[in-house]
């Protein structure tokens, strides 16, 4: 472990010095606080609806966490069905419900706790790879995939908080020789999986690092034997349940997901780079720092040509909606992606010249960690998102101090002001695209609100397409989802579409009697989810970038009245 004594050289970009781990601990408490506490009001958004009504089934069922049924995709089906993640976060967010209510504030409030255990376990394991451990830290917070995934309370923030901890009990098990640490380990890697299966890359990831470390394999292989004992009784277990086993149910619909949406592996590849460079952020904007000129104009022509080949459709990006950005912003959405492009090469490249320079356990643990996530998040998922790219940013911060700390001691040169103004700068712009996506968030539940006061007392029953947070507030306030596969809708019902969601079609204009709009306005100049500007946070089906800068479309919502005269249910 690179301990405080020795970390007492600049590791805290010319903020403070010479800080103990304790105030350390506390400054990082206190920052998170600061940056995710604004946030702690926001509407639920995207799959926050899935995992809060898990949550309140466990809270009413504890033993049957999947056993209810919704609509989700076209028609009604089993929860069991519908979600592809485990349960654990859910039985936390129930946990925090029981004790503090299911209000916005609360479970938020609840989830920023799991991010100060992220933001903790990164400085903790940083101090074993590096004599920054604070930079390395921020450098993690202060980007746009932390900011807005630890805005969420989805299971990702969670996962990866497990995930630092078991590596902090894993690698410093080793090195003292502490039976109970790698005991805690095994434990922790569990949750990990059970909480989001990618947990389960934690056990090839440190079965790798302790062999690398140790030279041989020995006795310490066993307690990776808990995860994978739990995992077997987790899939028996919800096989009984549900008729099926989720862990390889998961694995089943990614793979035909896959089949069925993504693009050719040159696109995948270049998607999967954008959201790495977008998420990770500091793989670009320190890249003067890392980089000789020279390899940055490399690196730039390389994304820019990506861009290029991307939005011209010169290589196949899959399934995407609306055929890809709108031509109109075609420029706009190039510029972004040739920067995320570039800023995902940077990071990767950054990965393989520490593994080639220090050629040891530590230098191929955080390589291992790097690719593998990426590949999985390019390669393997069902779809690119940054919820997949969210596990590399730790190791992305760790790698950047390393290299800090590289160039300080060979040119005898204080980066220290250069560092400050671009963490200060990625902040602002993380909270930025935090901001825009909360703004998007709460405009689903505003619209929601209102088209309740527009429609209630009116005698007719209020059906809606689309899903998401905006769901969830329909349903709280009693409006129905539209089963495609049975519509029971009734002349005169009124069915809600929203413009900037899924599983939406077209009610035929025969079946119309009346329609009215609601508009609410998207001011920030920024978004995670816009097919116009390319943004595809949750999903790359909705562009090749998690989140865009520009002039962002207004959230619009259909209230249709069906026409007295429709025999015929729309179809």
């Amino acid at each position: 472990m690179v301990t405080d004594s020795v970390a007492e050289s600049r590791d805290i970009v010319g903020l403070v010095t010479h800080w103990p781990s304790p105030r350390a601990y506390l400054f990082l408490a206190i920052a998170t606080l600061v940056c995710l506490g604004p946030f702690s009001g926001r509407a639920f958004h995207v799959d926050d609806t899935l995992f809060i009504w898990a949550a309140q089934q466990i809270h009413r069922h504890p033993f049957d966490p999947y056993g209810f049924q919704l609509v989700w995709d076209v028609t009604h089906v089993s929860m069991a069905q519908t979600t592809q993640n485990p349960p654990l976060s859910s039985y936390y967010a129930a946990m925090i419900g029981s004790l503090l209510g299911w209000s916005e504030r609360a479970l938020h409030s609840g989830f920023i706790l799991v991010a100060i255990a992220l933001v903790l376990g990164t400085y903790r394991l940083a101090l074993n790879f590096t004599r920054s451990p604070l930079l390395a830290t921020l450098a993690t917070l202060l980007t746009p995939g932390i900011l807005v995934s630890a805005s969420s309370v989805m299971c990702d923030t969670m996962m990866l908080a497990l995930w630092m901890w078991a590596a902090i009990f894993w690698i410093e098990g080793l090195k003292t020789e502490k039976i109970h640490f790698l005991v805690a380990s095994g434990i922790l890697i569990t949750a990990s999986a059970l909480t989001k299966y990618f947990g389960v890359a934690l056990i090839p990831l440190l079965l790798t690092y302790g062999v690398m470390r140790r030279r041989r394999a020995g006795m310490y292989i066993l307690y990776l034997n808990i995860p994978v004992a739990v995992l077997f009784a987790y899939q028996l277990w919800t096989t009984k349940l549900y008729g099926h086993g989720l862990l390889t149910g998961a694995a089943e619909f990614a793979s035909s997901q896959r089949a069925a949406t993504q693009g050719s592996p040159i696109a995948m590849a270049i998607v999967g780079l954008s959201f790495t460079g977008g998420c990770a952020l500091l793989g670009w904007t320190f890249a003067v720092l890392l980089w000789s000129r020279l390899h940055v104009a490399i690196g730039a022509i390389i994304g820019g040509l990506a861009a290029v080949a991307a939005l011209m459709g010169w290589v196949d990006m899959g399934l995407q909606l609306g055929g890809g950005p709108a031509e109109r912003f075609h420029l706009l959405t190039g510029i972004q992606l040739t920067l995320c492009v570039s800023g995902g090469i940077s990071l990767l490249g950054l990965a393989l010249r520490d593994v080639w320079k220090n050629r040891d356990a530590d230098s191929l643990f955080l390589c291992l960690w790097i690719f593998g996530t990426f590949v999985f998040a390019a390669f393997v998922n069902y779809t690119v998102n940054a919820r997949s790219v969210l596990p590399l940013i730790p190791a992305a911060g760790i790698l950047l101090a390393r290299r800090l700390d590289e160039l300080r001691l060979s040119t005898g040169r204080s980066l220290d002001t250069y560092v400050t103004i671009i963490l200060l700068t990625s902040g602002v712009f993380s909270l930025w695209i935090a901001a825009g996506d909360s703004s998007l968030a709460n405009s689903a539940r505003t619209a929601a609100i209102q088209i309740n006061e527009k429609t209630h007392g009116k005698g007719s029953t209020v059906w809606f397409e689309g899903h998401w947070g905006f769901q969830y507030y329909m349903e709280s306030l009693g409006s129905k989802p539209l089963d495609f596969g049975n519509p029971q809708l009734a002349p005169g019902d009124i069915i809600v579409i929203p413009e900037n969601n899924i599983q939406l079609r077209e009610i035929p204009p025969q079946y119309v009697a009346s329609r009215d709009s609601l508009v609410f306005a998207q001011n920030l100049g920024t978004t995670t989810i816009s097919h116009e500007l390319g943004a595809g946070f949750y999903s790359s089906y909705w562009g090749p970038l998690p989140y865009a800068v520009g002039p962002v479309a207004p959230e619009r919502y259909w209230i249709l009245r069906l026409a007295a005269s429709s025999a015929r249910r729309p179809q």
